[in-house]
């Protein structure tokens, strides 16, 4: 690790961040749109605040995109043309990575040597071009992996197809060529190490964090107006993309349970889903309104499409409930933003959402997926004014230990460390090469 005199004179000035898959302009929600989407922007943005310059290379998905936009100031998103516009899922884009990679490299070539110093990539997909960068630039390069596949593969939902092998392949290479892996929580950190043969000194944990000012307690009752909810609703919300390993079918069937035990419920309760479908839900994009008909909620059913902005903040002040019944989540920030609203939030105990939520204190976490419990553990917080009314206190509270300011910072701080030691490394290796020749 570098030294605190090193941290304070040294930072990046200009940083490079690959995000193959996935554009950080997309809303949030939809198609391969989510919380690492958040997360790029969030984190950049306020790079850009302390003075470092950032860079988001992305896939370009339509001939409409200008090959540069500003997201934020010193923040630009550079669309690298690599493969058909449209038409690509993930699993379609590992053919695409050398022509994404030519696209980046020929755009630092055009600067002088050392334009970037350092590279950040998120997601296996930009591992790939991430390492490859880092050899052309000789420049350290620092990895977010947000899922993998080895933990996604253990903890399927029905119905979802496993990660191709090329993926836990080029898994596998990224950890072996990063100089800094970043996990969400010790959780995914020793995952890295035990799974995938990561070096313990160079595996740092920094939690994702919420946008403390935009995600607030705030007028309840108006938030239900503008949605068109009754004051008096029971409102059960789903805020995410709508697939198998996001699991909304579980808080279907739990409301159906719900109103199997309770019929008198069905005239106050909404069950809210805000999102679009994504990666294997798109073979089905109507299965969660059939399951509703099937399971005779329809009647208590509401869908929104993704939602941002004050459309976003609306849903999660309105309900009394946020459910997060994935089968595999990195971390959550959907269960963060609502508790920062103050609304209690039910997880399935799962991955990072053990950390995203404090059993009992925020919300309660399930231990499986059954209707049985998750009706058990919904009605428990909703239908119990008190109990509700603890949780949201605690919410708010729980909600309060992250922020991205702590985030960035942690991240410009790995990135110091990151390239002190690559420096050493490359210092090491030339005093060598001259003492042997």
């Amino acid at each position: 690790m570098t030294s605190a005199s090193n941290r304070a004179f040294w930072r990046p000035r200009r940083v490079c961040l690959l995000s193959v898959h996935t554009s950080p302009l997309e809303q949030p929600g939809t198609g391969d749109a989510g919380g690492m989407n958040v997360y790029v922007v969030e984190t950049a943005t306020r790079m850009a605040r302390r003075g470092v310059d950032v860079e988001i290379f992305t896939r370009a998905t339509s001939s409409d995109l200008p090959p540069v936009a500003e997201l934020a100031p010193g923040v630009l998103v550079r669309h690298v043309v690599a493969g058909p516009f449209e038409g690509l899922g993930k699993h379609d884009l590992p053919s695409q990575l050398c022509a994404f990679t030519a696209g980046v490299l020929r755009t630092e070539a055009r600067h002088e040597p050392g334009y970037y110093d350092v590279v950040h990539s998120h997601y296996w997909l930009s591992g790939q071009v991430g390492w490859l960068a880092k050899d052309r630039w000789g420049v350290p390069l620092v990895h977010s992996a947000h899922t993998l596949a080895r933990v996604k593969n253990a903890a399927l939902a029905d119905g979802d197809a496993p990660e191709p092998n090329v993926r836990v392949i080029g898994e596998d290479q990224v950890v072996a060529e990063s100089d800094r892996l970043i996990g969400n929580t010790d959780e995914e950190s020793r995952q890295l190490v035990e799974l995938y043969d990561a070096d313990p000194t160079r595996t740092v944990t920094i939690p994702p964090g919420v946008d403390l000012v935009r995600f607030a307690p705030g007028d309840r009752q108006a938030a239900r107006r503008a949605l068109g909810i009754t004051p008096d609703a029971v409102v059960l919300a789903f805020v995410g993309r709508i697939q198998p390993l996001k699991a909304p079918d579980v808080l279907l069937r739990a409301a159906a349970e719900l109103l199997r035990r309770e019929p008198a419920l069905r005239s106050r309760l909404v069950v809210l889903v805000a999102g679009g479908p994504s990666g294997s839900g798109l073979t089905e994009p109507t299965a969660l309104h059939e399951l509703g008909a099937s399971l005779g909620i329809s009647d208590v059913l509401r869908f929104l499409p993704p939602q941002g902005g004050a459309g976003l903040v609306d849903v999660y002040r309105a309900a009394d409930v946020v459910a997060v019944p994935s089968h595999n989540e990195s971390f959550g920030l959907v269960a963060l933003e609502a508790q920062a609203c103050g609304t209690p939030v039910v997880a399935a105990r799962v991955g990072g959402l053990p950390v995203a939520v404090a059993d009992g204190r925020s919300g309660l976490l399930v231990p499986g997926h059954g209707a049985d419990q998750w009706a058990d553990a919904l009605a428990a917080v909703a239908l119990v004014p008190g109990r509700r009314a603890e949780l949201a206190a605690g919410a708010v509270e729980h909600a309060q230990r992250f922020s991205w300011e702590r985030t960035t910072d942690a991240l410009l701080e790995t990135y110091t460390d990151a390239a002190a030691e690559f420096a050493a490394r490359q210092r090491l290796a030339c005093e060598r090469a001259v003492a042997q020749g």
